[in-house]
């Protein structure tokens, strides 16, 4: 019966090079902190005062992964700050403009909408109303 090549000493350290690296690949794509789907609120959440979000500005509340605007007529719209690309919570307002910093997908703060890729999907919008000079996000707001 002929032997079995071995793998050779070289083979093998190369291998357990490679192992961890393609590791890091997979988890580039991830979201911090694993699955953020439950990151955005489940309930309603008091952001803090109406008047912290101007007339054609926007706010980005980070703890609650929750982004509000204000057209100008005064009406509020507000959206979840989870990436749609891969699930990356977005931690940066620029103008009107939220900035995902896992893969520099960009989105209008005004409409959800893509304005940068690779994200292609918008934000998903959130219930939102101002009530008693506060603005209160979220799912039965």
């Amino acid at each position: 019966m002929p032997a079995r090549p071995s793998a050779s000493r070289r083979t093998v350290l190369r291998g357990a090079a490679v192992a961890p690296v393609a590791g890091l690949g997979l988890a580039a794509c991830s979201a911090p902190g694993g699955d953020s789907a439950s990151a955005t609120p489940t309930a309603p959440v008091d952001l803090g005062a109406e008047s912290e979000v101007a007339k054609g500005g926007a706010k980005l509340y980070r703890d609650h992964n929750v982004v509000v605007s204000r057209d100008n007529s005064g009406a509020l719209k507000a959206y979840s700050t989870i990436c749609t690309h891969a699930g990356c919570p977005i931690n940066k307002l620029q103008g009107t403009t939220l900035i995902c910093p896992c893969h520099g997908s960009q989105f209008d703060a005004t409409t959800g909408k893509v304005v940068q890729q690779p994200a292609t999907e918008p934000l998903a919008e959130l219930q939102v109303k101002a009530a008693g000079g506060r603005i209160i996000a979220g799912p039965g707001a």
